[in-house]
């Protein structure tokens, strides 16, 4: 593996490779632990300018039905009009509006859309790598972060702590381990 970011390492159009990569999330639980999720289904692309970092695009398509937090009963919860509704918003989205990289970091900001709502939402990429797999074909790895506040998203079911609080947190961090094919 290599941490090459020189031009011809990373420009090209790459396709994310589902089944080495994770899409994931984790919110406070009860404000003292964190459930963690992560959903099955998603394609997305996403193309490297390496002259002009800034005309780099990325987009992502995730089906929200294919969540899973390994609890059959919340998930259930959390695929109900009381959050995702996945029956009347079937996917989540991400297109990019603008890109940027300092060393090894790039900056993708895009319209992030749960729910029916849509929010820019920067994601912060650190580049794990490059290389080439067995049978030819270029790779990349790329591991991101992001947190977004899931009220913002239409998302505001919640219950009353006894002790204080709220059941759920309003704060979501995104947590995406990025591996991609060049096509």
């Amino acid at each position: 593996m290599s941490t090459d970011t020189t031009t011809s390492a990373i420009t090209g159009t790459w396709a994310i490779d589902p089944t080495h990569t994770t899409i994931g999330f984790n919110a406070r639980h009860a404000m003292i632990a964190k459930v963690r999720g992560s959903f099955a289904e998603f394609e997305g692309t996403f193309v490297i300018d390496g002259d002009n970092v800034a005309a780099s695009t990325a987009n992502l398509t995730i089906q929200a039905a294919s969540i899973s937090t390994k609890n059959d009963d919340r998930d259930v919860h959390v695929k109900s009009a009381d959050f995702l509704d996945v029956e009347a918003f079937p996917t989540l989205t991400f297109v990019s509006t603008s890109a940027s990289q300092s060393g090894s970091t790039f900056t993708v900001t895009g319209d992030l859309t749960v729910h029916g709502v849509t929010k820019s939402v920067p994601v912060a990429f650190e580049l794990v790598g490059t290389s080439t797999d067995p049978w030819g074909g270029n790779r990349i790895g790329f591991e991101g972060e992001a947190e977004i506040s899931r009220e913002e998203f239409g998302l505001t079911w919640n219950a009353a702590l006894e002790t204080g609080g709220v059941l759920i947190s309003d704060k979501v961090k995104l947590v995406l381990d990025v591996e991609a094919v060049k096509q």
